[in-house]
């Protein structure tokens, strides 16, 4: 018996289904979950000592690969100090003030310890600010398990098969409207429908149905009746943030949002989110306002200063353009592997992350999301497996490059996509 079966069969005696996150189950896919011993730059190793070339990197925060030596030596020498205070630290304002420099319209942020949390807290702000309760979302797009937003989700949801869960109140989701991504014209009677929409939240790079990225005309028009009607515009980025652009999706396809969530890449592998945007929004929370919102390890120093780090390093002139060059290669590559055996296949990138679809074009929204040939990926992606090339277990969800991705990475995957697809 594997290592890995071991662990899995184990770990199901005392976690659900053997796992603190259901898509790690690979039950999308089929046989024993990889259990991860160690990682370093763009690999990992597993429970067998088996090396992978990872393209999942957490789900995105290891921009910088695994185990940066810069990142874990900033960690451990600020764990020196403590773990944890449940106060103020210095680090906190540090990581507000770079993110209110770089994040178009963020100009006030507050500090959390997940994309969940950022999310839950942005829409209960966005809610108390306009005094209304109606939340806009799109179909496939996921933004984090709070009650409200588990209505045709994405990520996990979509993976198993249930894109609505149990346990939400029908009341709770009545007051949830879901819009197919990517169609103005139905956000357009949406408006002409309701006179209580409090915010309207949506991926502009979504990453939870695989990436499928959103067409300008398509974000303009959402701002466009957001304005008009005061709705809160808000940009869930906790997945594309400093992956598409220096300064997020606002910066790629210049349009203002509102609110903006943030996570995975701005915790550099620790748990850190935040929801940040215009002040006259954010001083609608408590201590300054009537919306609460609190949380004993937000600005956890330990968290920050991986996220702090990690960001410096996401800023320096030509990062983006290095890293999108190379994320480039590899989906270019990968479907001239597949032209070359006759595959139907496809594959995007946006920045740092990419998607790969077993259908002739990529994809522009849900439904056409759930046309790919799901059961050609979960043979593609055991095959890759097999030859050391770790991808999402999913054919829902967006894989990622980082910085210690370099030419012989690519290289050794397209010659096991080769191989793959032949076989």
């Amino acid at each position: 018996m594997s290592r890995n079966l071991e662990l899995f069969e184990r770990a199901q005696q005392s976690i659900p289904g053997g796992v603190n996150s259901p898509v790690r189950a690979f039950r999308a896919v089929g046989g024993t979950p990889r259990f991860f011993a160690r990682g370093e730059g763009a690999y990992f190793w597993d429970a067998d000592g088996k090396r992978h070339i990872d393209y999942v990197g957490s789900w995105g925060p290891l921009i910088l690969g695994h185990a940066c030596p810069e990142v874990v030596e900033a960690v451990c020498a600020r764990a020196k100090d403590g773990l944890s205070f449940g106060a103020p630290t210095e680090l906190e304002i540090e990581m507000a003030e770079l993110l209110c420099a770089t994040v178009p319209n963020m100009e006030l942020v507050r500090l959390v310890s997940s994309g969940t949390e950022a999310t839950m807290s942005a829409l209960r702000l966005a809610r108390g600010y306009t005094g209304r309760h109606r939340i806009i979302k799109f179909e496939g797009c996921y933004h984090g398990h709070a009650d409200s937003l588990l209505v045709k989700a994405g990520s996990g949801a979509l993976t198993l098969g249930q894109p609505s869960s149990g346990g939400v109140p029908p009341e709770v989701a009545g007051y949830t409207t879901v819009l197919t991504y990517n169609d103005c014209a139905q956000i357009e009677d949406a408006f002409k429908q309701y006179d209580d929409i409090a915010a309207v939240i949506v991926e502009p790079v979504a990453g939870n149905m695989n990436l499928v990225p959103a067409t300008p005309e398509f974000l303009q028009t959402l701002r466009r009746l957001c304005t008009a009607h005061g709705a809160v515009l808000i940009f869930d980025e906790v997945m594309c943030g400093f992956r598409v652009h220096p300064r997020g999706a606002q910066g790629l396809y210049e349009v203002d949002a509102d609110l903006v969530t943030l996570g995975k890449v701005i915790g550099g592998g620790m748990p850190v989110g935040a929801f940040g945007g215009r002040r006259e929004i954010m001083q609608s929370i408590a201590p300054l306002g009537p919306v609460y919102q609190a949380g004993t390890l937000s600005g956890n120093p330990v968290a920050v200063i991986a996220g702090l780090v990690t960001l410096k390093r996401v800023l320096e002139p030509g990062f983006h353009d290095a890293l999108a060059a190379t994320t480039r290669k590899l989906v270019d590559g990968l479907q001239n592997v597949a032209a070359k055996h006759g595959a139907a296949f496809s594959a995007a990138s946006v920045g740092s992350m990419f998607g790969i679809y077993f259908r002739a074009a990529p994809p522009a929204s849900f439904a056409e999301v759930m046309e790919a040939d799901k059961e050609a990926f979960n043979r593609f992606f055991h095959a890759m497996l097999d030859r050391g090339v770790y991808f999402a277990p999913s054919a829902f969800e967006a894989g990622f490059v980082s910085a210690a991705h370099g030419a012989l990475e690519i290289e050794a995957t397209l010659a096991a996509a080769d191989e793959a697809f032949a076989a």
